[in-house]
Order: structure tokens, then sequence, then C-alpha cells
């Protein structure tokens, strides 16, 4: 039986002092037991001497400090896992609030995992298809990577977020793939938004959703993305399923981190964030990856809403140094009706060209997408300087390139967030816009490409239509 100690000194916030402990350690766990008998969860933050700094799951009030005892659980905060995990819905941290009965956990794991040891790490190569054009064919996804997406406030990042965890698969491979979502303090607008759309489209069966309310616990906010990261380590690991992890919003984790962090008394850094914020990220985003001797995958999503749509923020400028590049949402070509309104020019994935080509997109795939990036810029080249010296000044050439512009916009990356095309379809429509321009443009790609692309297309109707 844990011993039971009296000497609760003072509650501050999120924060109680408890005095004259003795063998507790730092993160372990501890219970309250109020006078009335109702029970709350605490975790040990600081340990100084016999005192014990502790952080409350729920919160302070009613608490009597003379009445109240505290006991610490001599374990870390848990997850019982289970394969019937799947086609759940939890709160964030980790009870089930769909109705359903308790998961009977297989084991349980201690959410703050263990880091992957890089030697053990195997190099993300295979291709994951979103349904999502703009990702798909330019941007590609690869299994085992951690590819962010930037948004800013108002944008339709939830929507793209519900496209991508519904629509996500590994092609032509026998293992299973699953989807774990964290939703990190959303409205409860925003969470039935998410929990409807993935019962509506079946999604929900190889689901696991954590969902984490704005009005719940800053402490549950900084739990929530690693119950999820656990749940998909067992998952990958325990069960060799590919599993896509998407977070969101990793900015109300942060805030919830600076929020504690203020609690401390510790030295802000940059914004007001904790000096650790690019550490304690870290932590969460290289649990994703591949392991040697594992068929089972982590890929990582994290969404993120910039503050003022700032990209040198300190939350984006720090997830970009960690992760494989970015996916950046445009608010001008949301103004213009484009959905999902991706930025295809400055967003990047750094692993993209190890998923790409004959055996595991097409062989065309990597030509096709450096000409449609070079013809895409040229053509936002052409319509800028049409906005100052007008359209007579353009060539003809530039006149067909910004027409080109046009057109990609509102075929390719505006396909509304219930499309689901193949990387087929995708690399197909890109040749379709491709042959706007003449043959002789085409300085990307190969002639060997262009024979049995451009010109077979030119002279024989489509049979798909």
């Amino acid at each position: 039986m844990p011993k039971e100690y009296r000497t609760i000194q003072e509650v501050a916030g999120p924060l109680m002092l408890v005095r004259d402990v003795s063998d507790v350690a730092f993160n372990e766990l501890g219970e309250i037991e109020l006078s009335s008998g109702e029970k709350r969860r605490c975790r040990v933050l600081e340990i100084n001497g016999s005192d014990a700094l502790v952080q409350l799951f729920e919160s302070g009030a009613g608490i009597n400090l003379a009445e109240s005892k505290v006991r610490f659980l001599g374990r870390q905060l848990e997850l019982p896992v289970s394969g019937d995990m799947l086609g759940r819905i939890f709160n964030g941290m980790g009870n089930p609030i769909d109705g359903g009965p308790m998961i009977i956990p297989e084991k349980r794991m201690d959410v703050n995992g263990t880091p992957m040891n890089p030697a053990a790490r195997s190099y993300p190569m295979e291709f994951i298809q979103t349904g999502v054009s703009a990702i798909d064919g330019l941007n590609t996804l690869v299994r085992g990577q951690k590819l962010p997406i930037f948004s800013g406030s108002g944008l339709p990042h939830a929507n793209l977020a519900a496209q991508i965890a519904r629509q996500a698969k590994v092609r032509g491979t026998k293992e299973s793939f699953a989807v774990v979502f964290a939703a990190i303090g959303i409205t409860f607008e925003e969470a039935n938004f998410f929990m409807e759309s993935f019962r509506e489209t079946g999604a929900i069966d190889r689901t696991v959703l954590f969902v984490n309310l704005a009005n719940d616990p800053a402490i549950e906010r900084i739990a929530t993305p690693r119950m999820a990261l656990t749940a998909a380590e067992y998952l990958a690991f325990s069960m060799d399923m590919h599993v896509l992890v998407i977070l969101t919003d990793i900015t109300n984790y942060a805030d919830a981190l600076r929020e504690v962090s203020a609690a401390r008394k510790e030295v802000p850094g940059r914004r007001g964030y904790p000096g650790y914020m690019y550490t304690d990220l870290a932590t969460l985003y290289e649990r994703a990856g591949r392991q040697r001797g594992k068929s089972g995958s982590i890929t990582l999503i994290p969404i993120l809403s910039m503050p003022e749509d700032d990209k040198t923020h300190p939350i984006p400028d720090l997830t970009g140094y960690i992760t494989e590049g970015q996916i950046i949402l445009s608010r001008e070509l949301y103004r213009k009706g484009v959905t999902p309104p991706i930025d295809v020019l400055p967003s990047l994935s750094r692993l993209k060209d190890k998923g790409i080509g004959e055996g595991k997109t097409r062989e065309d795939h990597s030509n096709t997408m450096n000409q449609l990036f070079s013809a895409y810029a040229r053509g936002k080249d052409a319509k800028e300087l049409m906005v100052i010296l007008g359209e007579a000044a353009l060539t003809e050439m530039d006149k067909l390139y910004a027409r080109f512009s046009d057109a990609f916009e509102k075929e390719y990356v505006s396909q509304g967030f219930s499309t689901d095309r193949s990387i087929e379809e995708t690399l197909d429509l890109g040749w379709k816009l491709l042959r706007m321009l003449p043959r002789s443009e085409h300085k990307r790609i190969s002639d060997k490409i262009l024979d049995r692309y451009y010109d077979e297309a030119t002279e024989e109707p489509s049979t798909d239509e």
C-alpha cells in the first residue's frame, strides 16, 4: 500500500507543493484524496530535497490543505493498449468516451516512451497515397516520415487532416494500415466534426481517436500526443501495422507547455515559451519512423496553426528543424476558393525522391513533378508582371504560362475535401495540364518520357472518360 502524506503546503493554479516526502521520483503519478472521498490525479514535476512539486490533472478547487492526503503510486503515466483500441474514441488521458467498455489491456505502456536508437532506424522508402494531388504528386509522403502541415488560424487544416486520415493508404502491401488521430485543445464543435467525419465514411474502424477539448486541463493537453504516439508504437511494433499519426493542433500543445512553465516560474525563452521547447517537441516527433527487423512503421503528420501566419514563430520554426519538410496552407489561395489551399512552391517534402519512381509510383513521376513546379513558378511570375505592366507587356508564351498557372490551381490543387485521387489520376492530370504548353518548353522531362506520355496522349483520346 503506498504511503500517504498529509503535508500539502500550498496549491497554486495547476501546481501543488507536498512537504516531507521520501522515495518519490520525477514524473511519478500521484493520487489526491479529498475529505469527501473524491480522488484526483497528479504527477510529480519537481523534487527538491524532501519537497515534491506536483501538477494536478484536474482543478485544484475544493482541496483542503489540512484534510486532504496524497499518495504516490510508484509508476509513471501509462496507457493500457490492445488491438481493440481500433475504432474507439478516448479522451486525452486514454479513457474511453464513446460509450463503449474499458479496454482490456494486453499490456500497459509508459506514455513517455523510449527514444528510438538511431542505429536501429531504417530509411523511409515506401510511398503513402493520401489521395491529395498537391501532396502525392509534388510533396510526396513517405512511410516513416515526419511531414508537418503549417496552417493559419481560420484556414481549413481540420478538413485536410480529416481527409488525409480517411484516404491515406500504403499501396501494394498486405500489411494492415491504421490511423491514430489526436485532437489537442480543440472546441467541442471541431471534435464533433472529426468524430462524425470518421463515422460517416467508415474510417473509424481503422482509427484510434484521442480527443482533448479546449476546456480540459493543460496537463491533459501535454499528455494527449504522448498517448497517441504510445498507441501508435504498440500498433506498429507489436502488431506490425503501418500507422499514420496525425496530431492537431501542436500550437495548443505548445501553449499548454508555456502555461505550465509560467506556473513553475521558469525563465521564459522566445515569446514566453520555455527554453526546452525544442527538446520537448523532438521527444514527440522523433518517436516516428521505421525500425530494422520490424515490418510496422509510424508516419507522423503534425498540424500547427502559425500565429499571425508567421513562419518564423518559435513553434513552426522549431518544428521545421526537427521534421523532414512542411506542407504550407495559403490564405491567398483560400480566398480564391482553392480547397485544400496548399501552396506548393514553399512546401517541401525532403524525402519525396525516396518514395517515387518506377515500382513505387510511376516512371514519369519525378520528371512531371519538376516540370509542374517550374511551369507553375513561371506562370506566377508572369501573373505578377501582368499586374504591374499590364497584359500587353507579356509575350504570348508568358500569357500561356499565366493561363497554365490558373488551370493548375483550379484543377490540380483544388480538388475539394471529398475527392480521393489515385497517384495515376494525379499524374495523368499533370500531363493534361502540361499539354497546355508546347513540347519544346518541357526541358525538365526526358525525351523518352515525353515520347511515351506527352505525344501518345496527344494522339490518342483518353480512355477513362
